[in-house]
């Protein structure tokens, strides 16, 4: 595990500790009874979904009597029911946390969808355990989610987004005083993206030692922890190249000696950092598209699928567990793949003319 996934476990398990200490006794043993099948981000974000719940719960006639979470127990969990949940979600779609009169929050399908995975998670837990005798979560339907439009970088845009990172053309007098300074660092980043369709947090993550240019592999760490090594092309191995010159002539900030990617201040770059930087560059290259690192991503994802129609090949570069995942995002692609379809086939062969395909009218003249 490279240096920055050991400082962002350490830095989300003690999050995790201090917010489940404020939860339900019964959350202590749920976070602990998932530790071996989830990822810290995913019990940390669960944790954040469940102190929404039960700080709604709370304030319902389910709770009646109770002043904090900590007194929630399972008889009270035992009275929750699929219309308290449903009334949630209602609630969550526009609503004022902590109290705080000058802050509306607002969850959309999708929000809602992941609050409501976070309480199945709990409730399907505490129903397999025996602790309690109903659950409720199962009876609730998914909110519907609506497709959003894939949004991508075509080969034009992808070429002007390259050229600007390199030039700076487009950029304000006071960007272009940092561009002098990085435009050799952020070439290689974006050139990293649309090189490997990496994630962010995978890219930022990166170590100097994770590289290896003998064999034109970085080792990455994916979604759950797992090590990963990928391939990059002669183009990313260039970019990486130069980068490599100007990173050795830095020196870095203590704690970040390791870290490939060094922000002005000399540390690790933050996803935030490089994702105001993936933004800067696209408006310009790109400005009726927003651009994030994620739309990078697909960007590869699709010149990859568009050049080899493999999509079991796509799910394995991009580190999709369930080559389903892989499918709905590049679901589109099939259009460009049945048009070339419907003229492979060939009904008459090679010889016949085009004219002589054409339906014959029939002759209305008089004699």
């Amino acid at each position: 595990m490279s240096e920055y996934s050991i400082e962002k476990t350490k830095k989300y398990t003690l999050k995790l500790r201090e917010l489940v200490s404020s939860l339900p006794p019964c959350c202590t043993e749920f976070f602990r009874g998932i530790e071996l099948t989830t990822g810290i981000m995913t019990r940390y974000g669960y944790a954040v979904d469940l102190k929404t719940f039960f700080t709604y719960l709370l304030g319902t006639d389910i709770c009646h009597g109770l002043e904090t979470m900590r007194q929630i127990d399972y008889s009270v969990l035992e009275r929750v029911d699929s219309v308290c949940i449903e009334c949630y979600l209602e609630y969550v779609s526009l609503y004022q946390p902590d109290d705080d009169k000058d802050e509306l929050v607002i969850n959309g399908e999708r929000a809602k969808a992941r609050k409501l995975s976070a309480i199945r998670a709990l409730f399907k837990y505490l129903y397999k355990k025996e602790r309690i005798k109903n659950n409720a979560p199962a009876l609730v339907d998914t909110p519907k989610l609506h497709e959003k439009p894939i949004i991508r970088l075509e080969p034009d845009e992808m070429e002007k987004l390259l050229e600007t990172v390199e030039s700076g053309d487009g950029l304000t007098k006071k960007q272009k005083i940092y561009h002098q300074m990085n435009a050799v660092r952020d070439t290689a980043i974006i050139t990293l993206f649309l090189g490997t369709g990496m994630r962010i947090s995978e890219l930022v993550g990166i170590d100097i030692d994770d590289l290896n240019f003998m064999s034109n592999e970085v080792r990455i760490t994916r979604k759950g922890g797992n090590e990963e090594q990928i391939v990059f092309g002669s183009e990313v191995r260039q970019a990486l190249l130069r980068y490599m010159i100007y990173r050795d002539s830095i020196i870095p900030a203590e704690g970040h000696e390791k870290a490939l990617f060094l922000s002005m201040q000399k540390k690790r770059m933050s996803v935030r950092s490089v994702e105001m930087l993936v933004k800067k560059y696209s408006q310009i290259a790109a400005p009726l598209k927003k651009i994030s690192p994620h739309k990078l991503r697909s960007t590869y994802g699709t010149m990859l699928y568009r050049e080899t129609g493999d999509i079991y090949l796509v799910a394995d570069v991009l580190g999709h567990k369930d080559v389903n995942t892989t499918r709905k995002h590049y679901a589109a692609m099939s259009e460009d793949r049945r048009r070339m379809a419907a003229e492979i086939v060939k009904l008459r062969g090679e010889s016949a003319e085009e004219d002589e395909l054409l339906p014959r009218l029939p002759d209305n003249t008089e004699e």
